[in-house]
Parts: structure tokens; sequence; C-alpha cells
């Protein structure tokens, strides 16, 4: 299906913005690589680099972007995840300001992790790789947006489910919709709450779609068999709320079922949950198994899972 194209990491952007110049025009389910740099842009490289030194302006860059013929506003962007491939080595920090437990540091702690047979090696511990993306979005409807921060043109998401064969879904603010991606980490935690998973470069490939007229307000994943309603604000409270009120709207858009019921129903099988908390906006999601949307007469080809 479609044609297959490579989007080097020098093709990178630091903001979302409509003023974006495109790295790439493809059409819709053409297969693209993007190559990635980590979210320092490759500048720590030994445990003796240190944060302090680095070029702040060069922070969290994402490839692209990639302008989808025919995505426009009021569309939504459908990236389907076929791989992600991370290096051989990934860095971590943690210290001073970063953070639920930042306030302890004085300083700011550089470790190398290496990528050895899919695992990371942390000391003595060898732990299975879960390589996902820390950063995809889109161009935001108006101004321009950092690309360390979440919103609802998606950007530093940092969630964990955004990793091969998953989907993710996005609003399309502008003409072309102007994807983006980046911030791979080859092991996360929900939370993140160091500031950091094992930040790592690579490769992904996807397949980009538009679904015409499917209106959203916010990101939405598909993943290991759940789909993700995901929103970031400044408190977690807002965050969730937002999560939660958003897979009401949605779901309602097309099932058979009350708000009473759909709200009680909410309460047994879905879950509220945390992306990111070191954020300059935090991340929530709320998560709902496919199966059960299903027996709700939920439509299948309404968002391609």
């Amino acid at each position: 299906m479609g044609h297959k194209y490579f989007v080097s990491s020098k093709n990178k952007v630091f903001t979302f913005s409509s003023d974006m110049k495109p790295a790439l025009v493809i059409e819709n389910g053409d297969e693209v690589v993007f190559e990635t740099m980590d979210c320092f842009s490759n500048q720590i490289r030994t445990a003796e680099d240190r944060l302090e030194h680095i070029n702040w302006s060069e922070v969290n860059p994402a490839t692209g972007p990639v302008f989808l013929e025919g995505a426009k506003p009021g569309d939504a962007l459908v990236v389907k995840i076929l791989d992600v491939e991370v290096a051989n080595q990934g860095v971590m920090i943690a210290g001073k300001g970063l953070g639920p437990l930042g306030e302890k540091f004085e300083s700011f702690y550089t470790k190398i992790v290496k990528i050895e047979n899919g695992c990371a090696i942390f000391n003595n511990l060898e732990l299975p790789i879960d390589p996902m993306i820390g950063v995809i979005g889109v161009a935001p409807k108006e101004g321009s947006v950092n690309c360390g921060t979440p919103g609802p043109h998606g950007g530093n998401l940092d969630t964990r489910y955004i990793k091969k064969g998953a989907k993710v879904i996005l609003p399309v603010f502008v003409e072309g919709g102007l994807l983006a991606l980046g911030d791979l980490h080859a092991l996360m935690g929900d939370g993140e709450v160091c500031g950091t998973g094992i930040e790592v470069a690579g490769k992904v490939t996807a397949r980009v779609f538009v679904k015409k007229g499917l209106e959203l307000k916010n990101p939405m994943v598909i993943s290991e068999g759940s789909l993700f309603t995901l929103a970031s604000a400044r408190t977690l409270d807002e965050a969730m709320k937002s999560a939660v009120s958003d897979m009401a709207e949605f779901v309602l858009r097309y099932a058979n079922i009350s708000l009473e019921e759909l709200t009680m129903l909410f309460s047994i099988v879905g879950h509220a949950e945390i992306s990111q908390v070191v954020d300059p906006l935090v991340t929530a999601r709320f998560r709902m198994p496919l199966d059960v949307l299903e027996k709700l007469g939920f439509p299948k080809d309404t968002i391609g899972y």
C-alpha cells in the first residue's frame, strides 16, 4: 500500500507550528521511516557529560514535519506505528528540580545505559526494553508549542503505549497536519518520575492515514486491545477530567447507551491512568477495552482498529 519514504534526523523541529516547512509530502497510506535523535539531540554521550553544559535550545527535537495530502482541519491523522528501533546506548538524568523527588537533589546526575540483546543494562539488572515514542504531534490550531510540551496537538505526551503496534490518532488543525515525532525511550514507566526514561536515538516506521470528518479535541491511542483518550493540563485533576470527558463524548457519539449507564460502565471496566508528571503540562489518560466498546455497538471503521 502506497509509497515508502525516509526522513533524516537532520530534518528536525523544536516547536510545533503552522509555520513549519514540510520535510516531506506524502499521500494517504504512505509509509515513512523517521530517523530520530534522543531528547538531548545526542549531546550527552558519557557519564561525564553534564546536563548543565548542553545547548538547551536543542532539547526535544522532533523529526519532520510530514505533510499529508488531503488532511484538512476537522479531520484526524491516524499514525500506525509499524516499528520502533533504538540505538545500543541510552541516557538518563536525575537531579535538582526534576520530577517529584527533584527537591531532594542539589545537582544533576548522568547515567549511560547500555542496550544489549533486547535488554537495558541498569547496574546488575537486565531489564527487557519496551521502546516507545515520547513526542508525536501535529501543528496546533494557532501559535507555536515547543516540543517539550504536550497539548491537544499531541507533542510531548510521554505515553508508554505509543509503541510498535499502536495507532495514534491526532486532531488536524492545519492543512496537511504537519506530523513530526521523536524523543524515543527504550524503557519508561508511567509518570517518568525522574524527568527521563532511557532516552535514546532510533528510527520509527509508521503508516499515515487521514480519517475524514473525525473531529477530536485531544489525541487518542489504540494499543494492546484498548482505546485511550489523552489530555494534558496544569494539574492531574484537570487532565483526568478532560480525558474521561473526551472518552464519554466520543463513545456517546457512536454507541447506544445513556450517559448515566456509560458513567457506571467507566467505573467498573475503565481505568484512569497517568502518562507523565514532569513536563510543563502533565498528561493523564483514560482507558477502555475495545471488546467492551464493540459490544456497545461501537463501529470498528470509526477509528480503524
